[in-house]
């Protein structure tokens, strides 16, 4: 069976899970950072609030799913000679055709203008974070240092996104805090890549050493925990109780990536640890409460 006989078998039975499988629908959970400014603004009282951060999110989601559909079709020669992706990635594998992911990422694009005519000024922060998407697949995922940053920087758009379309001012200490975190992760990532697969996982690999983003990982997640404490204490205090939460969490998370070597994917490390789980729904919970109240729970 030649290769176009044995990709269009594979592509037609199943082409709807691929093409799920393709939008990485498991990592929308990474734009659960859209929220941070409803739940800190005390705003997820009032329905108006709600359906518009809920509607960025949904686009935010999209977004994120067509630069994983670009950067597949454009890294797909790599990904099949990769012993793992060229048998989970759709393209790559053969389930998906080349022309099938093209048209599935003009129907996401079309989702997105049209998102734009609901809600103008949140979009363009959207349309800037696909931007930044592209420059990252073509040339700033080869750069080291602005690789991570890249990264980050793609988190803290998401909390922008989420102020913009509540037209609320968010804390300056919010948007380091959130970038501490995302470089925490991003880190992670790297470090996790060079474990696992040394510098022929990715180009840019060939540019750190462990010690190098064990370094970059320390300082962000220290960084991470003094912001969202000056935050805390100078925007909202009562949420004091909520700092230990924080770092049990990024605690959590590092043993995670130690233990297991779930570190390249934060989605799976946190999906895969009822602990870590759980701390994020008691730190929603708390602050939502505190929030609402004022006070502390006793």
């Amino acid at each position: 069976m030649n290769n176009k006989t044995q990709e269009q078998s594979k592509s037609h039975p199943f082409i709807g899970l691929s093409i799920a499988k393709l939008m990485r629908p498991k990592h929308w959970i990474k734009n659960g950072f859209v929220l941070a400014p409803l739940l800190f603004t005390g705003l997820f009282s009032d329905p108006d609030a709600i359906t518009k951060t809920l509607t960025i999110t949904f686009l935010f989601c999209i977004a994120s799913s067509a630069v994983y559909v670009l950067n597949d079709i454009k890294d797909i020669d790599n990904d099949r000679k990769h012993p793992k992706k060229s048998q989970t990635r759709p393209l790559a594998s053969g389930a998906i055709s080349i022309p099938q992911a093209l048209i599935l990422l003009v129907c996401l694009y079309i989702i997105l203008i049209a998102g734009y005519f609901f809600l103008p000024a949140a979009t363009l922060v959207l349309f800037g974070y696909i931007i930044l998407n592209i420059g990252y697949s073509f040339y700033l995922k080869h750069q080291p240092v602005l690789d991570i940053f890249t990264i980050a920087i793609g988190f803290v758009l998401r909390v922008f996104a989420g102020a913009t379309v509540l037209h609320v001012p968010v804390s300056a200490w919010m948007f380091v805090t959130t970038l501490c975190l995302a470089l925490f992760l991003a880190a992670v990532k790297r470090r996790q890549e060079l474990q696992d697969r040394g510098i022929s996982g990715r180009e840019v690999l060939g540019a750190y050493s462990i010690s190098l983003v064990n370094r970059f990982a320390e300082m962000a997640a220290t960084g991470a925990l003094v912001f969202y404490s000056l935050f805390v204490v100078t925007t909202r205090p009562e949420l004091a109780i909520t700092i230990p939460i924080v770092l049990f969490g990024i605690y959590r998370y590092w043993y995670i990536v130690e233990m297991t070597n779930a570190g390249e994917s934060p989605t799976e490390a946190l999906l895969s640890d009822p602990q870590l789980m759980i701390t994020v729904v008691i730190w929603i919970i708390v602050s939502a409460y505190t929030i609402i109240t004022g006070q502390a729970p006793i």
